[in-house]
């Protein structure tokens, strides 16, 4: 297959020579053989690259997640890096002045909680306001392009974890997103979306032929990323989501947690496609750093029955039950909201979970799914 890096190579730049490009990328953007996109545009004689523009983690992926960057000079090819996630999300005019074209080149994870595809719609608005052209390098669905889950985020609630109402695992590449955000939620910009070529809409990741480039520090893999629908929730509460171990969001746990008994009550529950077992592990940052967390270590068993959103809710269901004195959900007091909601979209989640309906509302968002995979529609490339 060819990533749309290579296609706009081979296919595009004649459109876009003499123009002044700017990249919104990071390490994530290489092409099959692993050289950066960067490198593919500052070495090559008809790209006239002038920018660089970094989204979070930084645009060599050395920064953890929700630290503000600093705008710098790439040492490497000597040109401005204007950062997306420190005092700008959405890029200034100034910023925006010494190009024609914004490039966008960065590997999505699959789940609405991502904060590149809000970079994108911020610099898409940010084209739109300045007449600059928008195009997108297509890349995969990491966690494959069909199956959707979970709800969309309600008006109140968007954030820059869900800006826009998709789900939690919302099925679309970057470049589909890209053109939803256009057609259907009013960015109006100069749009072009370079697909990629013999990419299908059932394939994951590891199914590509394409190496691995963890999009952040915890992006470990593709059991990760199934997962992920599901297990960043865990961010919203007083658990651990496994951050500072070998296995975030696969290892869930706590100090209070007996991991043993977790595991078995998981298990009983026969999820399909997923099992846990029980582990210890001592995360090195992040909540519970350099105490003994006890918990479970959650095993894809079929990722083409796993329903990972109902996998992570349900087990904080089981441990709302079995721990309802040592459980919480994480409270922003000065903004007089959880946390929790903002991830989820949504103020219902927290209920169902503590009321052990957490069927009920999978079940609910049916209709929600139905309503956008319908809208969606106009807009796949595969």
């Amino acid at each position: 297959m060819k990533l749309g890096v290579t296609v706009f190579l081979e296919d595009y730049i004649q459109k876009f020579q003499g123009q002044r490009i700017g990249l919104v990328t990071n390490m994530t953007g290489v092409d099959s053989s692993l050289i950066p996109t960067i490198d593919l545009f500052y070495e090559h004689s008809d790209i006239h690259l002038t920018a660089l523009y970094g989204p979070e983690h930084g645009i060599r992926g050395d920064m953890k997640e929700g630290e503000k960057i600093e705008s710098s000079i790439d040492p490497y090819t000597n040109l401005p890096v204007y950062s997306l996630y420190g005092e700008h999300r959405k890029p200034s005019k100034e910023m925006l002045d010494p190009v024609d074209v914004i490039v966008f080149d960065l590997q999505d994870i699959g789940a609405r909680y991502y904060t590149y595809i809000y970079t994108m719609a911020y610099v898409m608005e940010a084209c739109a306001e300045n007449g600059k052209h928008f195009v997108v390098l297509d890349r995969p669905n990491p966690i494959s392009g069909i199956a959707t889950e979970g709800n969309l985020v309600e008006e109140d609630l968007r954030s820059f974890v869900g800006l826009y109402p998709i789900p939690n695992r919302h099925g679309m590449t970057v470049g589909e997103i890209a053109q939803l955000y256009k057609y259907e939620f009013g960015i109006k910009c100069e749009l072009t979306v370079i697909p990629m070529e013999d990419w299908h809409r059932d394939m994951y990741f590891d199914e590509t032929g394409l190496f691995w480039v963890p999009p952040s520090p915890n992006s470990t893999g593709i059991d990760m990323s199934i997962l992920y629908p599901g297990t960043c929730l865990i961010e919203g509460t007083n658990l651990s989501e496994g951050r500072g171990t070998t296995k975030p969001f696969e290892y869930i746990g706590a100090p209070f947690i007996e991991g043993y008994r977790l595991a078995k009550a998981f298990n009983e529950r026969n999820i399909p496609g997923i099992l846990a077992r029980p582990v210890s592990f001592m995360p090195t940052y992040q909540k519970y750093k350099n105490e003994i967390c006890e918990g479970v270590q959650l095993h894809i068993v079929d990722r083409y029955q796993l329903h990972s959103l109902s996998a992570g809710l349900t087990l904080l269901e089981i441990i709302a039950q079995l721990h309802p004195n040592e459980f919480e959900f994480k409270q922003d007091k000065e903004k007089n909201r959880y946390f929790f909601d903002l991830i989820a979209g949504t103020r219902k989640v927290r209920n169902h979970i503590l009321q052990g309906t957490i069927q009920d509302f999978v079940d609910n968002c049916r209709k929600d799914l139905e309503d956008f995979n319908k809208r969606k529609q106009a807009y796949l490339l595969y």
